[in-house]
């Protein structure tokens, strides 16, 4: 089969290339998936030069998430037939024709969504889900500032957050990602995400603020965000794209009577079974009924792979860019 596999870890993805490797045989519990369409995640990017906290042994095949048809059923598998059109997430394996998958890992495809919108949404959507339901317990009509907006994961929160009734303030770094976000979701605003937005989100909520806000990117962008938080608000860590860990000194939330919340979506469904199962299904709900629609910058055949790279590093996509083995 045809994929993508890192040999060796080092920087520009030097140990990265296209193979030829022999067809992966399904153990008990597990499925071999025909892979139609796989996402580009940053960790994947990560992962080619060691630098996330997942180091899979060498050589391995990258990719966290994608979409396809089940192809072969190891023993002890029940739940699924050869042909049915599946959606599933791994730690790796998805950039390849094939890949191998625990049964309990794949869930049923939207009808709604095609292959490149169905392997676009599983990880983004259940991040922003985690973020806004689980961890912030969001209220229709609430203001929320979204902070990355172009990014796959800061997208899904804008879509999510306007299907679950709240007003929404999108941020994003440049004129061109601003203007498709506002046709792609029509927020209620959107905003320059550089600093200096603090006093644009006080005028946009009428003075108050905003009560939730996603924060994937970090640095500066934390630190202005406490100063346009709502009191009561929840401000919610998702990540430090800015490449700078914040600090917030404790009075700030005393004074200011927000929380700061870390948002782990992974981790909240390993610690909180029952739940993640809850959360999986709610999204492929909103996926279901049409509330949610996942946005596809791109999609490239597996041979151009590193354009897709290049593409996320460069830092113009806005969605996801999606590999076709």
């Amino acid at each position: 089969m045809r994929a993508l596999q890192v040999r060796e870890l080092g920087p520009d993805h030097r140990g990265v290339m296209l193979s030829d490797l022999p067809l992966p045989q399904p153990g008990p519990g597990e499925v071999r998936v025909r892979v139609r369409a796989a996402a580009i995640n940053f960790p994947d990017l990560l992962m080619t030069r060691g630098a996330y906290q997942l180091k899979p042994d060498l050589p391995f095949v990258p990719g966290l998430e994608f979409a396809g048809e089940v192809d072969a059923v190891g023993a002890e598998v029940a739940d699924w037939r050869v042909g049915d059109a599946v959606v599933g997430g791994n730690r790796y394996g998805a950039m390849a024709e094939y890949c191998i998958a625990p049964a309990s890992a794949l869930r049923r495809k939207p009808e709604r969504l095609g292959w490149d919108e169905a392997a676009a949404y599983p990880v983004a959507y259940l991040t922003a889900y985690v973020a806004l339901v689980r961890c912030a317990r969001v209220e229709p009509g609430e203001w929320v500032l979204v902070h990355g907006a172009a990014g796959g994961v800061g997208l899904a929160a804008v879509d999510l957050a306007r299907a679950l009734g709240m007003r929404v303030i999108a941020a994003a770094s440049s004129a061109a990602k601003r203007e498709a976000i506002a046709r792609l979701y029509a927020p209620d605003a959107v905003i320059d995400g550089a600093p200096g937005f603090r006093d644009i989100v006080k005028s946009s909520t009428g003075g108050r603020g905003a009560d939730v806000i996603f924060d994937p990117v970090g640095g500066d962008i934390f630190d202005e965000s406490t100063r346009c938080i709502a009191f009561g608000g929840r401000l919610l860590v998702v990540g430090f794209a800015s490449g700078r860990i914040p600090d917030v000194s404790a009075n700030m939330p005393l004074i200011k009577g927000f929380s700061v919340v870390g948002v782990r979506a992974g981790e909240y469904g390993r610690r909180f079974p029952e739940r993640g199962t809850e959360n999986l299904a709610a999204i492929d709900a909103l996926a279901a009924q049409g509330l949610i629609t996942p946005h596809v910058h791109a999609a490239l055949d597996l041979s151009e792979w590193r354009e897709g790279f290049a593409m996320i590093e460069r830092r113009e996509v806005v969605g996801k860019i999606i590999l076709r083995p």
